[in-house]
């Protein structure tokens, strides 16, 4: 590991073109599906699209991600993402686009990342030493947040002077520089378990073994779904609520995705210090999430003037989902062995987003009958409250101190 800061150096180098090119084209989509359709449930169903996949293979991609060469994997699932994003850019070039064109896309590529991202988070115990775990998550996250800082005000520009098929080749090009970075790194193998032959439903179980196999991650892991349940159906309220209720345009969409990113950035800056090393990662993580409930359920009793609030709500959101997510990744990456790893992050990002989807699907129907500010109340509410209750628990608390 004496190399590390090299090659994590190389790594980072293409992730920055792959992850700001990405935020432009995702804001882009969004925007555009915003703007032609102005539905919920259009907004709603696309993020859907985006998940659905992840949280299928997820479950089995890691049985794959732990016995294939996980660099080999990295570089497929860029190329496999560009390639899909290059089929949506002879779609919109031919004038043929239709929002099921964008769900379908956005699945396969949804396909790709449910390799990518979790043979990415199983390969950092691999490249760096333990004590510079929450560093490297930081770094990590200010990478993410400084694209999507600078992504949507990108998009918002971009839309407005260039047709979508030239906004979605920058990120074909962001792919391929990024799975070209890879080339020049070595990621080593972990040492592989015994079996030979796939049985999913047996390593399924490995990989939720693996993950509670400490005692009190079994209450932290249903925390994290109870948590994301609400918040990511309220997520995809975001564009409508700044368009419908604050009466905003596309520039204001796109500040509130800044702002957030901001926050990101901030608590990437704060992780990357490695201020949070000492600091009990489940405190962290409960009050990081009460902060979180905080600001959807403010921003859900703001006015119709308070546009300025929302978005500096939506920056101290993003700085508390930093630092959560940081901290649910330190307390996974340290409580499981290397060769597991493939196996539980994928099952995690997996059954994260199970409880999601039913919120999703019925997106519309909240936004229509509960209505906007309503729902962020009712949301950050329940999410305030999971974190509270996380530090009732007295096996979660001692899984912190462990670490």
């Amino acid at each position: 590991m004496s190399n590390w800061k090299r090659t994590f150096a190389i790594i980072w180098g293409g992730e920055f073109f792959s992850s700001i090119t990405s935020s432009i084209v995702s804001f882009a989509i969004v925007l555009w599906m915003t703007l032609e359709t102005k539905s919920a449930q259009v907004l709603a169903l696309g993020m859907v699209s985006a998940l659905l996949p992840q949280l299928v293979l997820g479950l089995f991609t890691g049985v794959y991600i732990d016995r294939w060469k996980r660099k080999l994997i990295m570089i497929v699932s860029d190329l496999f993402m560009a390639a899909c994003t290059a089929v949506l850019v002879l779609i919109f070039y031919l004038g043929k686009i239709e929002i099921w064109h964008i769900y379908l896309l956005s699945a396969m590529r949804s396909a790709g990342n449910a390799f990518y991202s979790p043979a990415m988070k199983a390969s950092i115990p691999l490249l760096a030493p333990e004590d510079q775990f929450m560093r490297i998550s930081g770094i990590n996250q200010i990478i993410y947040s400084s694209c999507n800082i600078a992504g949507p005000a990108l998009a918002a520009f971009l839309i407005n002077i260039i047709d979508m098929e030239y906004i979605l080749l920058m990120e074909v090009a962001g792919a391929l520089i990024a799975s070209t970075s890879l080339l020049f790194v070595t990621i080593p193998n972990p040492k592989k378990d015994a079996y030979q032959k796939p049985n999913f439903l047996n390593e399924l179980k490995i990989g939720l073994q693996a993950i509670f196999k400490r005692k009190g991650m079994k209450w932290l892991f249903i925390s994290d779904l109870s948590a994301m349940f609400f918040i990511l159906p309220v997520a995809a309220l975001f564009p409508l609520m700044t368009l419908n209720y604050f009466l905003g345009n596309t520039y204001q969409m796109s500040i509130v995705e800044i702002v957030w990113s901001g926050g990101m950035l901030l608590g990437g800056f704060l992780i990357g210090t490695n201020i949070f090393n000492k600091f009990n990662k489940i405190f962290l993580i409960a009050l990081m999430c009460m902060l979180d409930g905080l600001t959807f359920l403010f921003s859900g009793l703001l006015p119709q003037n308070g546009f300025i609030l929302f978005a500096v709500f939506s920056a101290i959101s993003g700085i508390a989902a930093a630092i959560w997510n940081s901290a649910f990744n330190y307390i996974l990456q340290t409580a499981i062995e290397p060769d597991k790893l493939g196996r539980a992050f994928s099952t995690y990002d997996s059954l994260s987003l199970l409880p999601s989807i039913p919120g999703l699907l019925a997106t519309g129907f909240i936004a229509e009958k509960i209505g906007l500010t309503n729902s962020f109340i009712i949301a950050g509410s329940a999410i305030f409250l999971i974190g509270l209750l996380v530090l009732q628990i007295p096996s979660v608390r001692q899984l912190g101190k462990s670490n």
